[in-house]
């Protein structure tokens, strides 16, 4: 996952709006997002590692994860990340509780930033670090650097999703700042240990780079009624639409 966006509590009908692209390399067998026989869990599956990187519950729950890009810093050894954010979904942990959890076991892996809910709270652990924090009301941008890192993507997709907040009955105008495919001037590229025609291929919203690219984007809106509404795009390695899920639920 490299671009998660987050609205919380600043919308008078949507108290949580999720928006988030996963990019991965297009050869890498993932299942389309449904519902998990066990545990109840609403998310796509990466089948080669068995967890997400993304995914909702019946009880408001959300979780979805993203690499910290740092070639130095990659662990061959290390497990999965994707079992993390299935561990925070199916716990019932609290923030304050995943929060601890995350501080014992976050070294255990490659990096990673996890952003969650338990439906009450947000928090989020970043493991470069070692450290987490709760999250007032606002809007949030994470990509693969630590949390409302100023990088352009990140920037120009916060300030998107400000002005798309009055239209949220609708989820396009919040796929179409994911489609967003334009790259950052080389001025304003970060530097995170890849080459420069890296920088340049992933410092957009939406990624196209060969046989690498944003595989699909995710819209997530819980409303103040308890209802929850899911919206998931594929996308093949031309960009193409390959499939849709659309799943309307009431909160327990």
């Amino acid at each position: 996952m490299c671009l998660v966006l987050v609205a919380w509590r600043v919308h008078p009908q949507y108290p949580l709006l999720v928006a988030a692209n996963r990019d991965e390399f297009h050869a890498r067998p993932t299942a389309a997002a449904q519902w998990w026989t066990q545990p109840q869990i609403l998310a796509g599956r990466d089948l080669l590692a068995g967890g997400t990187w993304l995914g909702t519950t019946r009880a408001g729950r959300f979780a979805a994860l993203t690499n910290y890009r740092d070639p130095e810093q990659r662990r061959t050894d290390s497990p999965s990340r994707g079992g993390l954010v299935t561990s925070m979904l199916e716990s019932g942990a609290s923030v304050p509780e995943g929060l601890a959890y995350l501080r014992h076991v976050g070294g255990n892996y490659s990096g990673f930033n996890l952003i969650f809910s338990d439906g009450e709270r947000l928090g989020i652990h970043e493991s470069v670090r070692g450290v987490g924090r709760e999250l007032e009301p606002g809007i949030y941008g994470l990509s693969n650097h630590l949390l409302d890192t100023p990088w352009p993507k990140v920037e120009n997709a916060k300030s998107r999703l400000s002005a798309a907040l009055s239209g949220m009955a609708d989820p396009a105008a919040v796929l179409a700042l994911l489609r967003d495919d334009r790259p950052a001037p080389d001025e304003q590229l970060p530097g995170t240990g890849v080459s420069l025609e890296w920088e340049r291929l992933l410092s957009s919203a939406f990624v196209r780079a060969g046989d690498y690219g944003t595989r699909c984007s995710t819209v997530i809106r819980m409303d103040q009624r308890g209802w929850a509404y899911f919206d998931e795009w594929s996308w093949d390695a031309t960009g193409a639409g390959s499939g849709q899920v659309s799943l309307r639920f009431e909160l327990e």
